[in-house]
């Protein structure tokens, strides 16, 4: 006799699987976004020949906002942010913003021609146990009426419709099949037992439709909620209902990662989530201000090394980058600094203009002079000894881009340095490469200096390093 967990799973199945529809376009879809059949804009058409799959392999920061920003503070916030990928939302009755008078297809064309990585939202019906739905009156939530068989029949037709809705809108912006939708499921009372399993029910039906119409499933949820709704019925009940390819976990932390205690170590790894980690604040980059939700990305394939970096010579071919910078003092009764660390020192201080003289091993009467002045220029107490905070200031001097996971150069290098003169412990290889090591050791800089850049390093850990806080 079949197990009721087998019969179960064998209805959720049969029963979405009968209203997944190839239609892109059903009755009732959104009237904002869904163009009629044949109606899509002949530069969309072109686009879907020629845009990239979204977002596609990418690990960094991102940002949502609910109207799709203007090119021009786009086009600042590349130029000046952290930032690599934005969510928009294309589609979905509950929007809070259904009017989207910037998302054009030639918005999304330009965006991703500019390596923007996109992120389509809709927010279409809602847990029907959800304390702020509906939002207008005529955005439907989700169905939690069980049929005569005792399935949530309406739920599924509910999701796949979204999910047809999501694509016709997606099509008429350009964005190819094979890229993310992302079905946003406000927070509910997933202890409402109709609620958690009709919304079940509905994100089953939302991603078997975008498979049937080629794209990826993806949905976005409160940790607490959906998330661990969606997690528990991954492992409790195994195969009973069609899970999304990838998850945007809701947790406000302000930790820029992944991780979160509603979902099991083996739910969506490796590269399949994203979690929005700050909730709605502003920011200013390149002089323009959004109001946004800060993301963290780890979307991948496979796990892509940074860029190598740019080998830079200095002084000739000295070796400089060593994983520790200590305090060094000028030879007293028979004791000598370590002749390494004089050469590096003697090195930075001739780039920087404060040492006249050849780039040796040992201490000499103009080492100490360049010592001195160095102190003056940077606001520190004048004596014969270059201490870590000295060794900071020097090594982080410089311009001061914004660097995240993948950048790479010599001003990642410079951050590698200075780090590891803030602490022996730190002990980084110093690379040129923005690798995970790098952003761990920076997160960490951070965390001590009270620091919100969330391991990016942004004006104000440059200005902490420059200003050798330890």
């Amino acid at each position: 006799m079949p197990r009721p967990r087998a019969l179960l799973r064998a209805a959720v199945l049969a029963l979405v699987a009968s209203v997944v529809v190839a239609s892109p376009t059903p009755a009732g879809a959104d009237p904002t976004t869904a163009p009629a059949p044949g109606a899509m804009p002949a530069q969309a058409a072109q686009q879907l020949a020629t845009n990239p799959v979204t977002p596609g392999d990418y690990t960094g920061l991102g940002f949502d906002q609910c109207l799709a920003p203007e090119q021009s503070k786009m086009d600042a916030w590349l130029a000046s942010s952290p930032f690599r990928a934005v969510g928009i939302y294309i589609s979905g009755l509950s929007r809070g913003c259904r009017s989207q008078p910037n998302l054009t297809p030639t918005w999304v064309a330009t965006q991703l021609a500019n390596g923007w990585r996109l992120l389509p939202i809709t927010l279409g019906p809602q847990a029907n146990c959800s304390p702020h739905f509906p939002r207008y009156g005529n955005d439907p939530v989700i169905s939690g009426k069980l049929n005569a068989q005792g399935q949530y029949a309406q739920a599924a037709r509910q999701g796949a419709d979204e999910a047809s809705t999501a694509v016709a809108a997606a099509q008429a912006l350009g964005i190819v099949p094979g890229s993310t939708l992302w079905y946003d499921l406000e927070g509910y009372d997933a202890t409402n037992t109709a609620c958690r399993e009709s919304s079940l029910w509905f994100l089953s039906a939302w991603t078997q439709q975008l498979h049937a119409l080629g794209y990826v499933s993806g949905v976005y949820s409160s940790a607490g909620s959906g998330i661990k709704a969606l997690d528990d019925a991954r492992v409790g009940r195994p195969g009973t209902f069609t899970m999304p390819d990838q998850i945007w976990i809701a947790r406000w932390d302000n930790q820029a990662n992944t991780e979160t205690s509603y979902v099991r170590s083996d739910g969506w790894v490796p590269g399949r989530r994203v979690k929005q980690f700050q909730g709605g604040h502003d920011e200013t980059w390149g002089g323009v201000k959004i109001n946004i939700d800060r993301n963290y990305l780890d979307l991948h394939s496979g796990t892509a090394p940074p860029p190598p970096a740019t080998p830079v010579s200095h002084c000739g071919g000295k070796p400089v980058d060593l994983p520790n910078y200590p305090r060094l003092k000028a030879p007293t009764r028979g004791k000598k600094p370590n002749a390494a660390q004089v050469s590096v020192l003697k090195c930075f201080l001739k780039e920087s203009g404060t040492f006249k003289g050849k780039v040796r091993g040992a201490w000499s009467p103009r080492l100490t002079k360049a010592v001195f002045t160095w102190q003056q220029r940077v606001g520190l107490k004048r004596t014969a000894m270059f201490s870590r905070t000295a060794w900071m200031t020097l090594l982080a001097a410089g311009p001061t881009p914004v660097l995240n996971l993948g950048s790479s150069g010599e001003d990642v290098r410079r951050v590698q340095r200075a780090l590891n003169a803030a602490s022996p412990k730190t002990g980084l290889t110093v690379s040129g490469s923005y690798d995970a090591a790098t952003q761990a050791a920076v997160a960490a800089y951070q965390a001590k200096n009270g620091i919100g850049e969330a391991g990016v390093v942004g004006a104000g850990t440059w200005a902490a390093l420059q200003s050798g806080n330890r």
